[in-house]
């Protein structure tokens, strides 16, 4: 039949995207191939590699690392991917957007008697991908270092962080060393390229940020 020949930007217009297979979707996607490379080929060793790693764990450079694939076009491959990720995917992650619902995640550091240090890590979307305690300090205070931080946020290849603490003392008021703490570790996220978009500290039912 003539449409057995049809190349799959051609069907998709002729027929809709659902008569594609996955493997012709991702052929629309690349649309063409290099000198040497088939873009049937690459499209294959795409899928294969998505089947592999996994849709939701799939990142730049494992698109990259496919033969026939430039930075270019692997940037466009993987833009329309995290556009379908974050729009049409069951989002499970609770949004993080503003400074409450950062605190909210925050319940259970809130009436402890030591000084919990909490590292948030967020996506693109600012979706929660981790909530976890990096120290736990003494009454008055809590040594955090920007390397405890940011491990975790490269782990999970986080897009921004918040840091977060709670106040023991029950006081909101926010310390010269709160203050020099969001400093420190605002500039190491500069340099990662990972950006600090809040440091929230809690205290009994009350919160403040500390930018």
């Amino acid at each position: 039949m003539a449409y057995m020949n049809e190349l799959p930007r051609e069907k998709i217009r002729k027929r809709g995207a659902s008569a594609l297979t996955d493997v012709e979707l991702l052929q629309a996607v690349i649309g063409s191939g290099g000198k040497g490379n088939d873009f049937k080929q690459i499209a294959k060793n795409l899928n294969a590699t998505i089947q592999r790693v996994g849709a939701d764990n799939l990142t730049l450079e494992d698109i990259k690392a496919i033969k026939g694939i430039g930075v270019a076009k692997a940037t466009v491959v993987f833009a329309a991917l995290e556009f379908w990720r974050r729009r049409f995917t069951k989002q499970t992650a609770p949004l993080i957007d503003k400074p409450e619902k950062a605190a909210a995640q925050l319940d259970y550091i809130r009436d402890k008697k030591q000084e919990y240090f909490v590292v948030l890590t967020l996506d693109g979307a600012r979706r929660l991908i981790n909530n976890k305690v990096v120290t736990i300090g003494t009454l008055l205070s809590s040594l955090v270092h920007p390397r405890e931080v940011f491990s975790l946020a490269i782990e999970d290849r986080a897009a921004s962080i918040i840091i977060a603490h709670n106040h023991p003392s029950g006081m909101l008021d926010v310390s010269e060393q709160d203050r020099e703490v969001t400093t420190r570790i605002r500039k190491a996220g500069e340099l990662l390229g990972i950006h600090l978009d809040d440091h929230i500290i809690v205290a009994g039912d009350s919160f403040v940020s500390a930018i």
